[in-house]
């Protein structure tokens, strides 16, 4: 039998889900990382990836036959010639670097570059780009060989060839998806030599070292595939395969991927694509979600709440439920200010307003990227925390017009593990 593993780095934790060849789930677990220092992070990622791989049966170890990694966007790390960090990683939201976002608006601006391929994924605080430029900057910079991705160096740990990435993971370091290389003001910059070799995700890039293999039991033949992030891992989890299917995450925000026959780049909005093969996933995130909800009630005063809810009646509630000033998608406003008020004294009533009023901005969401040229949104599949309210799944089910439904896998393990299926054929993401 032939097996094959995805793993899953998240922010707190990974996962790890094998499957067979028919995508049936036979294994999954998962490791936290605990409380760990910045200089550790490296170290304990390299340890829970071997634990989370040792920890298989060992019959089934000896099936594995594909690996595939994915890790959070724009986690990224500096490497020496032999792939050892030199600095601690950056993790997705580290805003350290945020200065040389106005470096490039200027450089683009110099260089008549406002239009430019890949400039509205790399103008963040956060991107790979961004974080790279910065280190550029660094007295550390003078040792780095290779700036990889952290689903990157953890493939590197398997396989052993450094200096390759996906295109997942570098739309944020600037990688042009549509023509399939690095565009010309990238490559122009001093910091090119550093830029990894970007394939199609599930590409086969090596088999499992040999000394790995023995360590772990692991068959020679046992493949390692370029990865993806997680977002995209939980998307291909999803069960959505076709155009006009979409994914929302209800997790502490609001995330929508809607796939798409046509791509879509908005920066008024927010709005970008990845490429999945020959098709796009269009998608936008707004600050709304569960992170306001926790504001306001414990898990246990949602669920039960919830029950209450008249869930066939509108909320007259018109909130804009955010923690903080700022929102990214549908609507584009750093300045836009949380609207909470009136809070009626009966608490079912105020709950029904903040899900009636997140599920309104889901639907103007997924409306947006229909105006802006997505295919039309046929049905959504629910990932996160939030997918378990069925009270929440009515309200937005009226409000969005299409059926949704739970995520057939919530893990992004799983699609990562698909991920890894997809290597024995031509790369399909």
């Amino acid at each position: 039998m032939n097996l094959y593993a995805g793993i899953d780095f998240g922010t707190s934790g990974a996962r790890i889900a094998v499957i067979d060849s028919q995508a049936e789930l036979c294994y999954e677990a998962s490791r936290p990382f605990g409380s760990v220092s910045e200089a550790a992070l490296a170290n304990c990622w390299e340890e829970t990836l071997f634990s989370l791989l040792a920890d298989i049966d060992r019959a089934m170890r000896r099936e594995l036959v594909a690996i595939a990694i994915n890790g959070t966007s724009s986690t990224v790390m500096l490497c020496d010639a032999v792939g050892h960090p030199i600095t601690s990683p950056l993790l997705y939201n580290d805003p350290r670097g945020a200065t040389e976002v106005e470096t490039l608006r200027l450089l683009f601006a110099q260089k008549g570059y406002l239009n430019a391929s890949g400039q509205q994924t790399v103008l963040s605080a956060t991107s790979s780009l961004v974080k790279l430029l910065w280190w550029s900057r660094q007295s550390a910079f003078s040792q780095a060989h290779y700036f990889l991705h952290q689903a990157d160096w953890l493939g590197f740990l398997l396989h052993g060839r450094l200096g390759i990435s996906d295109y997942h993971n570098s739309l944020k370091l600037g990688y042009d998806v549509v023509q399939l290389r690095y565009p010309d003001w990238l490559t122009a910059l001093a910091i090119a030599p550093l830029l990894p070799q970007v394939i199609a995700p599930g590409t086969f890039i090596g088999h499992v070292q040999p000394a790995v293999a023995r360590h772990l039991d692991l068959p020679s033949r046992c493949r390692v595939c370029a990865g993806t992030t997680d977002s995209i891992a939980a998307f291909l989890a999803s069960g959505a395969t076709i155009p006009g299917e979409a994914v929302t995450s209800l997790g502490s925000t609001l995330v929508l991927k809607l796939l798409s026959q046509t791509r879509v780049e908005n920066n008024a909005h927010g709005i970008y694509s990845h490429r999945l093969g020959d098709r796009w996933l269009v998608g936008g995130a707004s600050n709304t979600g569960g992170a306001v909800l926790q504001q306001f009630f414990t898990p246990m005063e949602l669920a039960d709440l919830s029950d209450y809810m008249p869930t066939e009646q509108p909320s007259p509630l018109n909130y804009y439920p955010l923690t903080q000033p700022g929102e990214r998608f549908p609507v584009n406003d750093p300045h836009l200010l949380p609207r909470l008020e009136p809070r009626p004294p009966d608490p079912v009533a105020f709950l029904h307003g903040l899900l009636e009023s997140m599920s309104r901005i889901e639907a103007e969401g997924y409306k947006l990227l229909q105006a802006l040229g997505a295919s039309p949104l046929t049905q959504v599949f629910t990932a996160g925390g939030g997918a378990q309210n069925a009270a929440w799944t009515a309200l937005r089910s009226r409000h969005l017009g299409v059926p949704v439904a739970r995520s057939q896998h919530p893990e992004a393990a799983y699609g990562t593990a698909r991920l890894a299926l997809c290597s024995l054929q031509t790369a399909a993401f």
